[in-house]
Formats: C-alpha cells, sequence, structure tokens
C-alpha cells in the first residue's frame, strides 16, 4: 500500500533569481542565477543531476513548449529534461516531478527549476490600453482581478460581512506584506506602503484595489533533491525534507452544482487535507509556523486561511485583523513579502515560495529569521476559483 513521501526526500540545495522587471536579462540568464546558486548550496557537480523538471506557464523562449531552451542554457548534457506546465502551480508540479523521481528510487540526484519572463509576453500590467494582450488572446472569459474579485463577493455573503469590515482585512495583508518585502533583497516590491494609501488606492475590480493585486515580475527559482541518507553520506546534519506534495485539480464540479457558493476554494480544502495526512499533520494550526500562499490578490490570501485550516470559517478576518499572520503572529504568512511583492513570474512562484520555507528552517533568512520553526507549507492556487488547480507542500526538518 502506498506510504506517501514523507521524509524520502531531502532538499540539498535551493537557488532564487532576483525578481523584477528583468529587461537586463533573458530567461536564460534568470535559470542560470537559480541554478548556479542552487548547485553551490547542493555542493555537488553539474553531471551529477540525472533528471530534471523545469517548469514555465506563458514564457516564448519555450520551443514548440519543450525543455529545450532550459537544457541549453544551463547545459544539461545529455539527460532527461521535462518541460511542466500546470498553470500557477507549475513551480510545484516541478518540484513534484523531482521529488517523486528520488522518492521512487529511480534516481539519486534530481532538480526542479522554474522560471517566467512575464513582462515580455504582453501579459496584463504592461501599459496598453487592454488588459494585456496575451490575455486577450487566450483568457476571454474573465479578467483575473474579476475572477477573484467574485471570491470576494461570495465570501461576504455567505458569511453576511460589511463592506467595510472586508476591505480594512484585504488592506491589513497587503499592509503586511508590504511590510515585510523590505527585508527581501530578491523581491521586486521592496517599500512600506501605508494602510491610508491602500485604502484609498483606486478600485481595480470591486472591492479590489490597486494594492490588493499582485504586480506582473520576472524571476527563477531552483530545488535539488536527493535521499536523506545520501545527504547525510556528504556531511549534512541540517537536513530539510519534504513532508508532503499534494495536487487537486477541478473536475467542474464547482460550476456544474449548486453545493459550491463561491465563498471558499475547494481544490485548496481537498489539497491541504491530503497533504496534512500525508505529513502525519493532525493538527496544523499548532504544528505549521509559517505559511508561503498565493496571495495573487489579497481576498486570495484571506480565503485561503481558512481552506488551509488555519482559521475557522468566516473567521479569517478577524485573525488577520489581529495580527494572527503578522511577521510576529502566531503563524506567519508571507515573511518575505509574498507574491505581493516579489509578483508572480509563473512558472518560478511555487519554487520560490519554498526557498523562502528552507532558507528559514535552516535558519539563513537574514533580517526575516523567524526563531523557531518545525514546519513551513507552502500552497498555489492556479486558474480561477471555480476553475483551476490548487497545490499544497510541507517542508520539515528530518
Amino acid at each position: 500500500m502506498a506510504a506517501g513521501i514523507k521524509d524520502k526526500v531531502a532538499i540539498l540545495g535551493m537557488g532564487c533569481s532576483r525578481f523584477g522587471e528583468r529587461w537586463d536579462a533573458g530567461t536564460d540568464r534568470l535559470l542560470a542565477e537559480a541554478f548556479d546558486e542552487a548547485l553551490a548550496d547542493a555542493g555537488i557537480e553539474r553531471d551529477q543531476i540525472e533528471a530534471v523538471w523545469a517548469g514555465s506557464c506563458f514564457d516564448r523562449i519555450n520551443v514548440g513548449n519543450s525543455a529545450i531552451p532550459a537544457a541549453t542554457a544551463l547545459r544539461l548534457d545529455g539527460i532527461p529534461v521535462s518541460r511542466m506546465e500546470n498553470m500557477c502551480a507549475t513551480g510545484t508540479e516541478a518540484l513534484r516531478g523531482a521529488v517523486y523521481a528520488v522518492a521512487s528510487g529511480a534516481v539519486d540526484f534530481a532538480m526542479a527549476i522554474g522560471s517566467e519572463k512575464l513582462k515580455d509576453t504582453g501579459y496584463g500590467g504592461l501599459p496598453v490600453q487592454t488588459k494585456g494582450t496575451f490575455n486577450d488572446l487566450w483568457l476571454p472569459m474573465v479578467s483575473a482581478p474579476a475572477g477573484f474579485a467574485q471570491l470576494a463577493a461570495g465570501y461576504r455573503a455567505r458569511h453576511g460581512m460589511a463592506r467595510d469590515d472586508l476591505k480594512r482585512a484585504l488592506a491589513h495583508i497587503s499592509w503586511k506584506s508590504h511590510q515585510n518585502g523590505v527585508k527581501s533583497p530578491k523581491a521586486h516590491l521592496r517599500k512600506a506602503v501605508s494602510m491610508d494609501a491602500i485604502l484609498d488606492a483606486p478600485i481595480i475590480a470591486e472591492p479590489l484595489g490597486l494594492f490588493d493585486c499582485c504586480g506582473v515580475s520576472d524571476g527563477a527559482a531552483c530545488a535539488i533533491v536527493t535521499t536523506p541518507e545520501i545527504a547525510r553520506s556528504m556531511g549534512r546534519t541540517d537536513i530539510v525534507t519534504v513532508k508532503a506534495v499534494q495536487l487537486s485539480i477541478s473536475s467542474g464540479r464547482e460550476t456544474g452544482m449548486n453545493a459550491w457558493d463561491g465563498s471558499f476554494v475547494r481544490n485548496t480544502r481537498i489539497a491541504a487535507a491530503k497533504a496534512y495526512a500525508e505529513a502525519g499533520i493532525s493538527d496544523p494550526r499548532a504544528d505549521i509556523g509559517l505559511v508561503e500562499v498565493h496571495d495573487c490578490f489579497s481576498v486570495t490570501e484571506l480565503v485561503t486561511m481558512e481552506d488551509l485550516g488555519l482559521s475557522d470559517d468566516g473567521r479569517a478576518v478577524h485573525d488577520v485583523l489581529d495580527g494572527r499572520y503578522d511577521a510576529d503572529g502566531v503563524i506567519p504568512c508571507q515573511i518575505d513579502g509574498g507574491l505581493k511583492c516579489f509578483g508572480h513570474p509563473i512558472g518560478a512562484s511555487g519554487l520560490r515560495m519554498a526557498y523562502e520555507i528552507y532558507l528559514q528552517l535552516l535558519g539563513r533568512a537574514g533580517d526575516r529569521q523567524l526563531p523557531h520553526l518545525d514546519f513551513g507549507l507552502t500552497h498555489n492556487l492556479g486558474g480561477v476559483p471555480y476553475l483551476g488547480v490548487s497545490a499544497v507542500s510541507i517542508l520539515g526538518r528530518l
């Protein structure tokens, strides 16, 4: 009977490029920035890597949606390199491929890398009159802000919440993330923003204002994984292992049945429950010490706190305003600034989140370092709340 992957895979090294409007660099350079750091951190040679999963969603560097550009940029000669894409969970999907390869015993050293030159695609955020040429061609049904504004409307309706109460909670989420992002040298946006500026900002899609939306950025992140036994044989004593990686994909159920009221993300709840079971965590509020969630919009972070079981249904607004998820709160969320400050280069985001958890577990997060951490959780949400993919991974010490 299957037993899951808990503690079967160790993260040997990780790397992350600087995120931002990287007009100075092509995808190959971003990949190299993340790869070089990860390889040095892992302490192995390039030719010891036996298989690679490269995540990219929209980046046009892909030749026929292949992994050839990644293999070429990193000189990964003669080994299998597979291109992965699963909407906004692409980076975590790449990590899952590498982790499963090691857990199965197929290889000793595997690598996951994700990148996106999102600024070059014409994706929404460029200074054009429409919402971006790529969106017009590929996402005609709804813009991203509109899709997640619907989540806010569903949440308000279910819990009978006043508009101003929700707005204050959303503003606090954005304020908190910008406060944290100041301490992240690799973040795109590193400037604290006042509550007044957030509350007075132009509305993008009611109730989401300008500061409720993450930016459009370029970036890359990388992880090299092996077995705990090999990590020990290399002299590692402080080992970060993968406790769980779980995904849940929409089947269309949400849009085909009246059971879903638009106030939560069903896939996140499914993925979280499976991840907790795989990791052996029965009380996530007591065990999870840090979360990096998919705050593409502030309301997504709010609802995700309930979907992950960290707040009771309808209570996340109060927990947010009470500072539960602040840097000095019970469960810090987005200690590095999250998508709000890094932006969301799609292929890289999931791995960038894991990078922060990895640094925190090893005590290497600098000014952001938390005093103690046993388990950290990452979460991605791709597509829109009613039709998409959710991914949850949990990392911890061996």
